[in-house]
């Protein structure tokens, strides 16, 4: 389906990219950007994007909040932002509007074949070599026999860990 070029406003919530019957609603938060390009791609082997979209401040953005919604826009489109602001180390604020990021709340990730992590640190655009992310309409996700544990936040552990540091030691 051809993408529309009427761009919408959107929501400041939920974070992410989701699936409305309409469209996408594009979510991302960032406290200290000041601005937002949303990059839209046809594949994932593309070296650039089909699409490009500055996110307007006083039109697309609420409290820290950036949004987006894309009439036409369906599960499966591979997307990307680059962030534009303040590059102060001291503050915490490493901000280099060349490189293209992923969704911090993707659901899917796709990988092209020129994928480089290191270009990520490296000066210049990333663009070529970046990952993507997927839009993905998690109504549509079959869970198969998999049902809800119905257990108790109270009777409930969450442990987290970095598992590239926990699974590195030959051990």
């Amino acid at each position: 389906m051809p993408l529309k070029t009427e761009t919408l406003p959107g929501h400041s919530f939920p974070l992410g990219a989701t699936v409305y019957p309409e469209g996408v609603n594009f979510c991302l938060f960032s406290s200290h950007g000041q601005a937002v390009d949303l990059l839209l791609f046809d594949d994932v082997e593309d070296l650039r994007p089909s699409r490009t979209i500055r996110l307007d401040p006083f039109v697309n953005k609420t409290a820290q909040y950036w949004h987006l919604f894309l009439p036409g826009v369906t599960s499966g489109q591979l997307y990307a932002y680059r962030v534009h602001g303040p590059y102060n180390p001291g503050a915490g604020c490493r901000f280099d509007g060349e490189k293209v990021l992923l969704d911090p709340y993707t659901r899917a990730v796709a990988v092209s074949t020129r994928y480089d992590r290191d270009a990520a640190i490296r000066p210049g655009d990333n663009c070529a070599c970046a990952l993507k992310s997927v839009v993905v309409d998690t109504a549509s996700y079959d869970w198969g026999s998999d049902m809800p544990l119905h257990k108790p936040y109270s009777e409930t552990i969450i442990y987290e860990m970095h598992v590239q540091g926990f699974t590195s030691h030959p051990s």
